[in-house]
């Protein structure tokens, strides 16, 4: 086996295992507010979410083709391939890229905060990419089109139309009794965070296929740069979907009952403008953050609902984690292109994937000693993840009227 065929190979299997840790880290996105609300039991929140994932993952590729062209600079101003970058030097980049992104997803997913999976793997290609082949190893250009302007708009549209969907929605149901109004929106939660599922499908599931098709175009075994190969859509729509169904109950917490007390109307707000703007942001191939859009629709719905309870604490930690996410994703994929350099490439490709497995192995172990799962993610919150014993079912059972719907 050639070098290039194996770093190649290791590339594949990281990419897969990136996202697998997207699905598990952004289930909140789709389905913390309809458990939070309990429209849904958890453990048919995630499996639904995990369906729906698979199936949006087949119905575009246009964002999968910005990361593939937009990102990384190894095609030339035709979109052919530069000889002297491809092989296994370009293809250690990607790789010391995917390092970084899963690092960063594990240690925000162990302290439950709803970072951005996207931003962290732009971070780390930008990282590996800027450290192999200096400033102009990166398309700043489509970066900035595709995914700053993105990150920074997106989440406040989405806080703007939960808020003013939050605020019509009482005021045109303020006649309704609350338990018939509760039960209904309930309903609709349903309908809006399963389209929900569907979009996060159709923009972060693509952005695992375009890396792999930039692995292949780099060992020149991929040429249409209009396309995504079958296997690839496959491999990653199951990838995504198996990380979904596990469920990441810790940043599904923190979205769900951390940063906004949300009822019912307020969770189908968040749900359909979130769907609204993935959908679309998909369709255009802006490679956006749905995790920033999912958790300003969040706080939008705390905006536009009247007295609501909002944790402004909590947000501001979210805002810090999502301003750190690119730079410390880039921090981490420089220093493991810089590790796999100096050992040479097969070695350096071994070596770094060991380190991976080592710090995630860590971390996991580390979530075991605060453990969050479907018993106990609707906890009343108490200021952190932590919950004690007697949090855990007791408080569904003290309310009666908020258990699921055909529980």
């Amino acid at each position: 086996m050639s070098d290039v065929t194996f770093i190649l190979a290791t590339v594949v299997a990281v990419a897969v295992v990136f996202d697998f840790t997207n699905g598990f880290h952004d289930t909140a996105n789709a389905m913390a507010t309809s458990i939070a609300t309990r429209a849904l039991p958890p453990k048919l929140a995630v499996l639904l979410s995990a369906v729906l994932n698979l199936a949006g993952a087949f119905l575009s590729i246009e964002v999968a083709l910005t990361v593939s062209n937009s990102v990384v600079a190894i095609q030339g101003p035709d979109g052919s391939p530069i000889p002297s970058l491809m092989g296994a030097p370009i293809l250690i980049v990607v790789l010391a890229g995917l390092v970084g992104a899963i690092i960063w997803n594990i240690l925000t997913w162990l302290f439950g905060i709803p970072s951005s999976s996207s931003h962290a793997l732009f971070g780390g290609l930008i990282g590996a990419a800027m450290a192999a082949l200096g400033l102009h190893g990166v398309k700043w250009t489509g970066i900035l089109r595709s995914v700053i302007i993105p990150a920074a708009s997106a989440p406040i549209v989405a806080g703007l139309v939960a808020a003013i969907g939050t605020a019509l929605t009482y005021a045109i149901t303020k006649s309704v009794p609350d338990h018939t109004r509760t039960r209904g929106y309930r309903w609709g939660q349903i309908g809006s965070a399963s389209l929900v599922s569907l979009a996060h499908g159709t923009n972060d599931a693509q952005k695992t296929m375009g890396v792999i098709t930039l692995a292949l175009i780099a060992s020149g075994r991929w040429t249409n740069l209009n396309a995504i190969p079958v296997w690839v859509k496959i491999m990653c729509a199951l990838a995504i979907a198996s990380g979904t169904y596990i469920g990441g109950w810790r940043v599904i917490r923190t979205l769900g009952k951390g940063l906004v007390e949300i009822d019912s109307p307020q969770g189908m707000a968040a749900e359909m403008a979130s769907a609204a703007i993935i959908l679309s942001s998909s369709h255009a191939g802006m490679a956006l953050s749905t995790t920033h859009v999912a958790t300003g629709s969040v706080l939008g719905t705390g905006i536009g609902r009247k007295n609501a309870v909002v944790r402004w604490g909590v947000a501001g930690r979210m805002l810090v984690a999502w301003l750190i996410t690119l730079p410390a994703a880039a921090g981490v994929g420089a220093l493991t292109w810089l590790i796999a350099h100096l050992l040479g490439n097969i070695a350096g490709a071994i070596v770094i994937t060991v380190i991976l497995m080592v710090v995630s192995g860590y971390m996991f172990w580390r979530s075991r000693r605060s453990r969050i799962d479907a018993s106990n993610v609707n906890a009343a919150w108490t200021g952190g993840l932590h919950v004690k014993p007697t949090e855990s079912l007791p408080e569904a059972a003290a309310e009666p009227d908020l258990h699921p719907i055909g529980a």
